[in-house]
């Protein structure tokens, strides 16, 4: 098989784009104390990284000893959503990510179709109030799934939405079960974040403002 050079790039929101992880930790940190946790804490809000929001859930439900229906973690995830959208209101441009701008508008460029996989049903508010709607193609985001990362679904649809084959597409992401939900679409894989050098992506740089070879990564 011969070289197949990238044509669209996906990327997660949270932690590669922006920066809403404090917003997070504050919205479950209120949920918490509501239910009697109080002992939530950063550490516990890592274990929600790149999953679902029930999933989030059940990681502050793990911290109390009491039983919950279905319906009540609906409700709960709801609760918790509800402090959440309030606390993005006040995001602006600043919670963009050193170096994002630059990449998107180099891959902008060089047409190389840009879009967004994340989990987040938030994520088309969370681009419009930092401002980087305009440089998106598609985005595939909780909306669109029903199924979270480590399954590809979400990426799956971004490619489908860009109208190219998965092979074709490169995924940013800075969670382990986003780059195993990338590699079981077949996707190239680029980590960045904090944890990097622990994802096993293809291609690793701590984040976007490092130098990155890109000419190697879309042209492999």
């Amino acid at each position: 098989m011969g070289i197949r050079m990238i044509k669209g790039v996906i990327f997660d929101l949270d932690g590669v784009l922006v920066s809403t992880d404090e917003m997070h930790f504050k919205a479950w940190e209120k949920f918490a104390k509501e239910l009697g946790i109080i002992n939530f804490t950063k550490e516990d809000n890592k274990r929600q990284k790149g999953v679902s929001r029930m999933e989030s859930l059940e990681v502050v439900l793990s911290k109390g000893s009491r039983v919950y229906s279905e319906e009540e973690k609906q409700e709960f995830a709801e609760r918790k959503n509800q402090y959440y959208i309030k606390l993005l209101q006040s995001l602006k441009e600043d919670a963009i990510l050193p170096g994002v701008i630059n990449t998107l508008k180099m891959l902008k460029e060089k047409e190389i179709l840009i879009g967004i996989g994340s989990v987040s049903k938030n994520t088309p508010l969370i681009l419009d109030k930092t401002g980087l709607t305009p440089y998106i193609d598609k985005v595939s985001c909780g909306l669109d799934i029903t199924r979270s990362k480590p399954d590809p679904q979400v990426f799956e649809v971004a490619a489908e939405k860009l109208g190219l084959l998965k092979e074709d597409c490169l995924v940013v992401e800075d969670s382990i079960a986003g780059i195993i939900a990338a590699k079981a679409a077949h996707m190239r894989t680029l980590g960045v974040g904090p944890e990097y050098k622990q994802l096993r992506a293809d291609y690793a740089v701590a984040n976007l403002q490092e130098e990155i070879d890109w000419k190697s990564i879309l042209d492999s």
